[in-house]
């Protein structure tokens, strides 16, 4: 096996590790054993538990925000609303294992960021978005911000819930998200008031 087919088969191994236990419940002896290799061929790769950890994880975000940014890309709202929310859930069906190592919260700092980093990141592209469709609805651009975390946070809840109900279908969790959001967004209040 290449040094760079060796790496590949480490990294497969410890993602399906720290999804099933999690980084600390995960321990080099274990990847290095499901591999069948000895320790010093994962330090040599990765300098620790903590290198492949975060190699793992920054491979995971950057899956995650590529998915989604790329559904971005114009047309009408509710459609790019539908395309993220599937965009999402799917990343949810198609890798949970990453995405479960993704909720979880990282012990170790990644270049790409945690999970809420990538959130942040969809929610800015998203921002812009929303404050291009306020303008043309007269609503105050400045809090495109406050309604995209809404949006991004309400899809990612569902998604982790959905990560383990399973239940109903993905194109339906999708569509029930769709409804809640763009029917809320629909009607918005140009001031809203608490009324208790």
């Amino acid at each position: 096996m290449t040094g760079s087919e060796r790496r590949q088969q480490l990294l497969i191994v410890a993602r399906a590790l720290f999804a099933e236990k999690g980084f600390d419940g995960t321990s080099i002896e274990e990847i290095a054993a499901r591999a069948n290799v000895s320790k010093p061929v994962v330090y040599e790769h990765f300098g620790g538990k903590e290198g492949i950890y975060a190699v793992v994880v920054d491979r995971e975000t950057q899956l995650l925000l590529d998915r989604m940014v790329s559904t971005l890309h114009g047309g009408h709202p509710r459609v790019m609303l539908e395309q993220a929310a599937i965009a999402l859930l799917s990343y949810v069906e198609d890798s949970h294992d990453g995405f479960r190592i993704l909720v979880r919260d990282s012990p170790v700092a990644s270049s790409t960021g945690t999970f809420s980093t990538v959130l942040n990141d969809i929610a800015g592209q998203v921002e812009h978005i929303l404050a291009q469709q306020f303008a043309a609805r007269g609503y105050e651009e400045k809090l495109s911000a406050l309604y995209a975390q809404a949006l991004v946070g309400m899809v990612a809840l569902t998604g982790q819930w959905w990560l383990d109900a399973r239940k109903p279908k993905r194109d339906e969790v999708a569509a029930h998200l769709v409804n809640l959001a763009w029917n809320g967004l629909s009607h918005l209040e140009h001031k809203p008031r608490l009324l208790g």
